[in-house]
């Protein structure tokens, strides 16, 4: 589009805008269009910057008016960018941040700008919370819509097994309600299906009893130990109390003052622990993984809930370019296990993650088919971020690299159904390998009734059937 129609556009769009409008030559425009991950340097035409839903509505109708593409920002925080696009508009939720917790009822209503450091702000001062992501910089929407995992799950479920409703803006402008009982098959799909039927502008979760302080922290074990670490976690696992979450990581020691200044950025192994009971029984209950871990380090003890959750904020700052890949295990074998050692101990730099995360608890209690999100029986899942900070090629290339060769080499031992928030793989191959062909036709019969023209389509995008774009 000319620049020219592109103003006259905007010129008809700016008097029933609240919010702000950016465009290339306007103050704000460049820090406005960052995203998270560094790799993604994207120069929209437009960032449409919404302060309630009557913007959003605004911008989705100019959007569809003038053929742009579109991006639809949170937290930004999306693995391959879709926060940003070239020459698009970006419609921006982040400005749009109420909430409101009803302690009575343990609910809240929450507007989908809010990440989970503000989410968990609100929730925690009256002990309430909700699983959420495990940077605190997350967006609640993008989460709550493709994935749901957290330190919380095994306690709680997946974000989105306790959604109770939320109001969205669908493609024609119409603003809808998804519950259970006002357009329940889209309420279904908004439950894993992303954000390929509408923008969410705000979501009603069930909140759970937790903190404000846990008994939590990391466990800190040298990497030679790490295999025979995660072989007594599966065992562990097995029949652990729901209140316990967890995970195993290989990483590098952090440059901080409670790290020995001889171990700054070294490799280690880290076991996260999450327990939301009883203090005393936490203690029992981590009594045996701290056997195990021989930890060199014991950063477990009583903490609030929301510095655990923004424990690993530090390693992946704004701007990290980031790659990432993840899959389920159904059978973490002793060969599976003495590979993910062999590549966490070869990561390419010490902001590189490899996490193993132990699954089960209130996730396989949900029934397959209740959400889009799918595989409730497998037991583990690993995600590999790959992390750094250096704009060459070269390093970007041996971080791809490292994530790849794992990927492929662990393949024989994966199974399908990974949420596709934590993979930088969206061929539409993967996408519905993702859901299996009874879940991928729910969801694009949704795709056709509620966005035929795939406008929201930078996601990972379900077509709709008619294949218009």
């Amino acid at each position: 589009m000319e620049n020219t129609v592109l103003t006259g556009v905007i010129e008809r769009l700016a008097p029933k805008f609240r919010g702000q409008l950016l465009q290339p030559a306007d103050p704000g425009y460049d820090e406005a269009r960052k995203v998270w991950n560094g790799m993604f340097d994207r120069r929209p035409a437009l960032i449409a910057r919404c302060c309630d839903v009557s913007d959003v509505v605004a911008a989705v109708d100019f959007a569809r008016a003038s053929g742009l593409p579109v991006a639809v920002r949170g937290g930004g925080h999306s693995a391959v960018g879709y926060g940003a696009c070239d020459d698009g508009i970006v419609i921006d939720l982040s400005p749009m941040k109420g909430i409101e917790v009803d302690p009575e009822s343990r609910t809240v209503w929450a507007e989908a700008g809010l990440t989970w450091g503000e989410f968990d702000a609100a929730t925690q001062e009256h002990g309430l919370a909700v699983t959420g992501g495990r940077f605190s910089s997350t967006g609640i929407a993008g989460l709550t819509l493709g994935s749901g995992s957290g330190w919380l799950e095994r306690k709680c479920g997946l974000t989105p097994d306790n959604l109770l409703s939320a109001e969205l803006v669908t493609a024609d402008g119409t603003v809808r309600t998804a519950s259970p009982t006002e357009n329940s098959e889209l309420f279904w799909g908004l439950r894993g299906g992303g954000g390929n039927f509408g923008i969410v502008t705000s979501f009603r979760y069930r909140l759970h009893q937790v903190g404000p302080i846990i008994y939590g922290g990391m466990l800190i074990t040298l990497p030679d130990h790490g295999e025979q670490l995660v072989q007594f976690m599966r065992e562990y696992m097995r029949d652990a109390p729901d209140d316990l979450g967890a995970a195993v990581a290989f990483i590098s020691a952090p440059p901080e003052p409670f790290v020995p200044p001889e171990m700054h950025f070294k490799p280690i192994v880290g076991t996260v622990i999450c327990w939301t009971g009883d203090h005393e029984e936490g203690e029992h209950v981590a009594a045996p993984i701290r056997e195990a871990a021989r930890p060199v380090m014991d950063l477990v003890q009583p903490m609030p809930y929301v510095a655990l959750q923004s424990m690993l904020d530090a390693g992946g700052p704004h701007g990290t370019r980031t790659y990432m890949k993840a899959e389920f295990i159904a059978d973490l074998s002793d060969e599976a296990i003495a590979k993910l050692a062999r590549h966490g101990a070869a990561r390419p730099g010490p902001m590189t993650q490899l996490l193993l995360e132990p699954l089960g608890g209130a996730i396989s209690r949900v029934g397959e088919q209740e959400t889009a999100l799918g595989r409730r029986d497998v037991p583990w899942c690993y995600h590999a971020l790959a992390m750094w900070m250096e704009p060459d090629q070269e390093t970007a290339d041996a971080h791809v690299e490292w994530t790849r060769e794992l990927s492929s080499d662990l393949a024989a031992h994966t199974t399908t159904g990974v949420y596709l928030n934590y993979t930088s793989d969206h061929s539409e191959e993967r996408i519905r390998a993702t859901y299996g062909p009874e879940k991928f036709a729910r969801l694009q019969a949704l795709k056709d009734q509620y966005d035929p023209s795939n406008l929201f389509r930078l996601n990972q995008n379900i077509p709709p059937s008619a294949r218009t774009t």
